[in-house]
C-alpha cells in the first residue's frame, strides 16, 4: 500500500520538499547532484534546519551546512552547488569578512580545514589587515587540518597534505604540497585521453 502511494505521489516529493526548504535556504543551493541525482542534500538540509534554524545551535547559512561549519560572510564565498558536500564536514572554518574565497568546482575539503582572508595586525591585535582573496582551483583536495592563508592561489588539481600551512600561492596546480610552510612534495602527471 505505502509503496503504491509512493509510486503515485513520488514525483511530487522532491519539488514539495524543495519548496519547503526554500523557506530556509536560497534556491540556487537546492540543486545539483546532491538534490537532483540523490537524496543526500535533503538529509543535510533537514539536519541543518533542525540544528541551526530551529534549535539555533549555530548561525544559519543560506545553504545546508553542518553544525560546526563556520563561514564569516556567506556573500564572500563562491562555489558550485554540486560541492555543497564541503560544508558538511566538522570544523570547517572560512574567515572571509574582508576578502572572497573562491572554491573551484569538484574540490574536496576535509574536516577541520581553515581558510583565512585576513590576519590580525601585529601592531594592533584588535584589528585585521586588509583582506586578500583566496582562490582554490578546480578538482583540488584540501587535507584534514590544513590552513590556507590570505592571498593564496592554488591551481587546478592541487592536493594539500593534511596539516599543511599554505602561506604562498601554487598557481601552476597539478602538485602535492605539504609542510609548514607548504612546499611542493610531488608533481602530478595526468594521462591525456
Amino acid at each position: 500500500m505505502i509503496k503504491r502511494v509512493l509510486m503515485r505521489t513520488g514525483f511530487l516529493i522532491k519539488p514539495v520538499t524543495k519548496l519547503v526548504l526554500s523557506l530556509f535556504f536560497q534556491r540556487k543551493y537546492l540543486q545539483g547532484r546532491h538534490f537532483d541525482a540523490s537524496y543526500g542534500g535533503y538529509f543535510w538540509a533537514v539536519r541543518s534546519v533542525w540544528q541551526k534554524n530551529i534549535l539555533r545551535l549555530a548561525r544559519p547559512l543560506p545553504w545546508p551546512s553542518g553544525l560546526t561549519c563556520y563561514v564569516s560572510n556567506p556573500d564572500n564565498l563562491v562555489f558550485h552547488p554540486d560541492d555543497i558536500n564541503n560544508f558538511q564536514s566538522p570544523g570547517i572554518y572560512l574567515q572571509n569578512f574582508k576578502g572572497t574565497i573562491h572554491i573551484g568546482r569538484g574540490t574536496y575539503i576535509a574536516p577541520n580545514v581553515g581558510i583565512i582572508t585576513a590576519n590580525h595586525r601585529l601592531d594592533a591585535l584588535d584589528e585585521h589587515e586588509d583582506g586578500q582573496d583566496v582562490v582554490i582551483g578546480e578538482k583540488c583536495w584540501i587535507g584534514m587540518n590544513a590552513v590556507i592563508l590570505p592571498g593564496v592561489i592554488l591551481g587546478n588539481r592541487t592536493v594539500v597534505a593534511a596539516g599543511a600551512v599554505v602561506t604562498r600561492s601554487f598557481p601552476q596546480g597539478r602538485c602535492v604540497i605539504g609542510g609548514t610552510p607548504a612546499k611542493i612534495l610531488k608533481e602530478i602527471e595526468y594521462a591525456v585521453h
